[in-house]
């Protein structure tokens, strides 16, 4: 993990004695004492941080040290500020001096020492104390103090209002909403002190203050935002682009503030309001701007009270970014930093939409007018997101035909940005959030897990959580065959999605080497890859040529990517039958276990994946079964031609067997009266073939032996079967007794281990014990349900127990 030398010096840390470590807290502190701290100041304080972090006893350090080393939070040398925060992070909880930063000193405050303060804090108290402190210092102009601190105050407010927003008064809300007004909309536009004339006469001193211009190089006519640019920015632009950023977070979080605090009631506030409003503090709506469309509003609105005014700030904010958004900007990095301010700006176009419904008919024409510029140019498919998300919560109120924007969101989207992970993230967390109203109100969403699932099926690992969560709702009772077919094709669909981007890649006249990307240029198979492409559900559950799918894949089996899909498709397997059973109905579920069937030998060739796959379907078809015991009757004749297959013995070993306990245990009058003697015969003389067959020659070539578990299950069917019908009992009875002749010779071709052999046989002969006994026989292997079901001699509040274990202490005390 570490060095041999950083190893010892660790060890050397840990042991050092208290006498040594004295003598090096007082030179450390002669070190301080100094004016311009030298280079041994700063080793000195890095070997000081590794003695207090490699021990995990909290030391204390002296109150001169301490003192010394808190005043160097406030250093011009941020490596100082870091070594020193990081120092007193080891002794919290300080010991003697604390971290009390007053009104005096607020000013002080830098990054380093507002993290320190913030984890400084023990309670709640301690929180509520601190944030009244830091909005104190808010309540001055920027010009009675140094405006830098306030970027460092604005953090840490937020981290106190994500940990604990009931810190806040409503005063405290008051306040800050008072502040963000004036910091988003009356920023000064000018650029800062290092604006100059430019060119090659650029100088110290600045000319004639520069206005602030847009993304494209026009001189800006509006108020400063943050696409606004300059060769340099002013405290209080730096203080809107602050403000900006947290902004949607304080109008989510801002209800849960308290009101218990609060020290003036609602009347109060309002005078507030509207005399901090008319003061000098306030500056005009079009004070040193010109007035633009976007925010031209009467001088009403300076009479609503702080929190929805705040609203009315954002909301003229907002949709000056989206006008700014339209402009051509001249760098790479500005173009990123508009799709990220529209984002921004459609998410807190929402928020306010969602505190204040009449706002809905002012936003939609502008959102409506975005999505019609932004539709056509997948680039901004991270801004569609959210403006889908504005669509969803809003445009049934403003009655807005949202179809088209549906048909991004489940169509283009997963269909040609597959492989976009960061899209892929942002697009499921999306369904998540909003599952319960994309059922109600978008019925694409059911239809569109063709598309959603090339999203599983191209990174699997990083998104399968997501569709743990998703999967249950996209089941019905319309989608569940399509949707199980869907599945088990998860990793063909992978395979597929790999060849589509290299055939796109690589030149049709270029030989693509792989017979696998051949086949998926080649017109004649086109068909079977546009079906598992397709981006609805509904066209067909399946294709016929499945097998030759898999035979043309064969060769990309084996892809890594592939591999990673077919490793979760048994979890999301678990997951649809165990939501299915709760939709269905016994006509669905019959139709389901025929496709269990069939598909058990329709998988690509991915060895541990068909094992896993097999799992399941046993596990499965054992519930579906005991849910709906008519089950096998209703398909009797599909199950007996699967279990009459010996060829399934040796190639479907796990489905195989539970077939046959399910034939054996279900299929009985007690299950279901349609259960007639010719069914009961005909399901006995099936599997009696098949067990003759493998226990009276060899496994085919390249086969192993069949397992034992397969011929216990079949001996254990039989001698249900024939206790039932008693006809049956000779037939199963000459066998057990055949069975035991030909091992007594030593060992068969059908069973090299001896222990193997010898549990057959056991078996073989308990049954034929029971079978001589009929009623018994059928009493023991096939009980009534009355006897199973109550269990009697487990009910704690029952006698039965009591006497079990009255008579267990006799028997054994004799």
């Amino acid at each position: 993990m570490y060095s041999h030398g950083s190893e010892s010096l660790i060890k050397q840390a840990r042991e050092i004695q208290e006498s040594e470590l004295q003598k090096f807290y007082s030179r450390l502190v002669k070190l301080l004492q100094g004016k311009e701290p030298c280079h041994e100041t700063v080793d000195s304080l890095q070997r000081l941080h590794l003695i207090l972090s490699a021990t995990k006893y909290t030391r204390k350090l002296p109150a001169e040290l301490q003192e010394r080393v808190v005043s160097l939070l406030s250093s011009p040398a941020e490596p100082l500020q870091v070594l020193s925060s990081a120092v007193l992070r080891e002794t919290l909880p300080l010991s003697g001096q604390e971290l009390n930063y007053n009104q005096e000193n607020i000013s002080q405050l830098n990054t380093h020492a507002a993290a320190l303060l913030l984890s400084q804090a023990g309670s709640r108290a301690d929180l509520s104390s601190l944030c009244a402190q830091l909005l104190r210092s808010l309540e001055s102009r920027q010009s009675e103090g140094p405006a830098h601190s306030l970027t460092h105050t604005l953090p840490i407010l937020n981290t106190i209002l994500t940990l604990s927003p009931e810190c806040l008064t409503e005063d405290h809300v008051t306040l800050l909403s008072k502040k963000f007004v004036d910091w988003l909309r009356y920023a000064s536009i000018t650029q800062g002190g290092c604006a100059s004339s430019g060119g090659f006469f650029k100088g110290p001193r600045s000319r004639q203050p520069v206005p602030i211009a847009e993304l494209d190089g026009t001189v800006s006519g509006d108020f400063f935002t943050v696409l606004c640019v300059g060769q340099g920015f002013t405290d209080d632009q730096w203080m809107n682009v602050y403000s900006f950023s947290m902004l949607r977070h304080w109008l989510l979080t801002y209800h849960s503030v308290s009101n218990i605090n609060s020290t003036a009631d609602t009347a109060n506030r309002l005078q507030l309001s509207l005399s901090h409003s008319f003061s000098n503090d306030d500056r005009s709506e079009v004070d040193g701007s010109v007035v633009s469309m976007v925010s031209a509003t009467s001088s009403s609105s300076r009479l609503l009270p702080p929190k929805e005014r705040l609203r009315e700030k954002a909301f003229q904010y907002c949709l000056r970014l989206i006008e700014q958004s339209d402009r051509k900007a001249h760098k790479r990095t500005d173009t990123d930093l508009q799709k990220a301010c529209l984002v921004e700006a459609v998410c807190i176009l929402d928020c306010v939409c969602v505190e204040d419904a009449s706002l809905v008919y002012r936003t939609f024409p502008c959102i409506k007018a975005l999505f019609g510029r932004l539709s056509s140019d997948l680039s901004f498919a991270r801004v569609l997101l959210p403006i889908a998300q504005f669509y969803l919560n809003h445009g049934e109120m403003a009655a807005v035909d949202c179809e088209s924007v549906w048909k991004l969101v489940f169509g283009r989207f997963p269909a040609e940005l597959f492989n976009d992970h960061f899209l892929a993230h942002e697009l499921l967390r999306f369904l998540r959030q909003n599952l319960e109203s994309l059922l109600l109100r978008v019925p694409q969403y059911m239809h569109s897990f063709p598309n959603l699932l090339k999203l599983l099926a191209w990174d699997s690992p990083a998104v399968v959580d997501d569709f743990v969560d998703l999967l249950p709702s996209l089941v019905t009772a319309g989608t569940a065959v399509e949707l199980l077919h869907t599945l088990l094709d998860l990793p063909c669909l992978s395979a597929t999605l790999v060849l589509q981007l290299r055939s796109t890649s690589m030149p049709i006249s270029e030989p693509g080497g792989h017979l696998s990307l051949d086949a998926f240029r080649n017109p004649s198979y086109r068909g079977l890859f546009l079906f598992l492409l397709r981006g609805e559900a509904g066209t067909g559950d399946t294709i016929d040529r499945l097998s030759m799918l898999h035979e043309l894949l064969a060769e990309v089996a084996d892809w890594p990517r592939v591999v990673q899909c077919a490793q979760t498709v048994p979890v999301l397997l678990h997951i649809f039958f165990n939501t299915v059973i709760t939709v269905a109905d016994e006509k669905l579920l019959a139709h389901l276990t025929l496709v269990m069937l069939e598909r058990s030998s329709l998988l690509l060739n991915i060895p541990k994946y068909i094992t896993e796959i097999h799992r399941v379907f046993s596990c499965h078809l054992l519930r579906l079964c005991k849910l709906h015991p008519s089950l096998v009757v209703d398909q009797s004749h599909e199950l007996l031609e699967f279990a009459g297959a010996t060829a399934n013995v040796y190639s479907k070993e796990e489905i195989y067997t539970h077939v046959v306990w399910v034939l054996g245990e279900y299929l009985s009058v007690s299950c279901d009266a349609r259960c007639s003697v010719r069914l009961t015969t005909s399901c006995f003389e099936a599997l009696e073939a098949v067990l003759f067959e493998i226990t009276s020659s060899a496994p085919p070539p390249g086969a192993l032996c069949p397992a034992p578990r397969v011929v216990t299950t079949l001996m254990s069917a039989l001698a249900k079967l024939a206790s039932r019908s008693h006809d049956l009992i000779p037939r199963v009875s000459l066998f057990f007794s055949k069975l035991r002749t030909v091992t007594r010779g030593g060992s068969v071709a059908w069973c090299t281990d001896e222990e193997d052999l010898v549990a057959i046989v056991t078996r073989s002969e308990e049954l034929w014990s029971l079978l001589k006994v009929p009623g018994v026989a059928q009493s023991v292997l096939t009980p009534p349900p009355h006897v199973t079901t109550p269990q009697w001699h487990r009910d704690t509040n029952v006698a039965m127990p009591l006497r079990l274990r009255a008579l267990t202490s006799l028997t054994h005390s004799q």
